[in-house]
């Protein structure tokens, strides 16, 4: 995660861009690891990163519409090149021939990063709908770490994973 940021300067605009990166990016992870899946011949690990990428999306897409709601078309000034890997699993999290618990290992990992990036935020965010926002995703970012505990409670170990059990509920294929 990056360091640089100066909360304290960032409009809300700039933060729901940012947070919509954030989002994306973790999409974006999430639909390479479950195309490195499919290539281990790894097809329920794959199915859960697509079920994650699923979730992302449909995070990023809560933001964007937000963001139209609030500033119309106007363009992104925001950099977010400094959000490198806020929520997004680390590039070498996939394995081969990976289990669903160690895949729900993997997510939860990306939430608490999520969590902590929001939460590390807050005491430098003046801006009351900043602060808002960021506390609302951290939230959100704790509620999916309570989920995945559960999830992982009720598979055997390595094993037993059913999607239609976890956050969202069951993705479209």
């Amino acid at each position: 995660m990056s360091h640089d940021i100066d909360f304290s300067t960032l409009s809300l605009r700039d933060t729901l861009d940012l947070a919509i990166s954030v989002e994306e990016e973790a999409k974006e992870r999430y639909d390479d690891f479950a195309n490195q899946m499919d290539a281990h011949r790894t097809p329920d690990v794959a199915k859960f990163f697509r079920f994650m990428a699923a979730n992302e999306i449909k995070h990023a897409e809560k933001l964007s519409a937000r963001r139209k709601d609030i500033f119309g078309d106007e363009p992104s000034t925001a950099d977010a090149s400094m959000l490198y890997d806020i929520e997004a699993p680390e590039f070498d999290s996939a394995r081969a021939f990976m289990s669903i618990r160690a895949a729900l290992d993997v997510a939860m990992e990306s939430e608490v990063k999520a969590y902590d990036f929001y939460d590390a935020a807050l005491p430098a965010i003046s801006d009351a709908q900043v602060k808002e926002l960021f506390v609302e995703l951290r939230d959100e970012e704790l509620r999916h770490q309570e989920m995945i505990t559960e999830t992982m409670a009720k598979i055997p170990e390595g094993d037993g994973f059913n999607p239609d059990d976890f956050v969202d509920g069951p993705v479209a294929q």
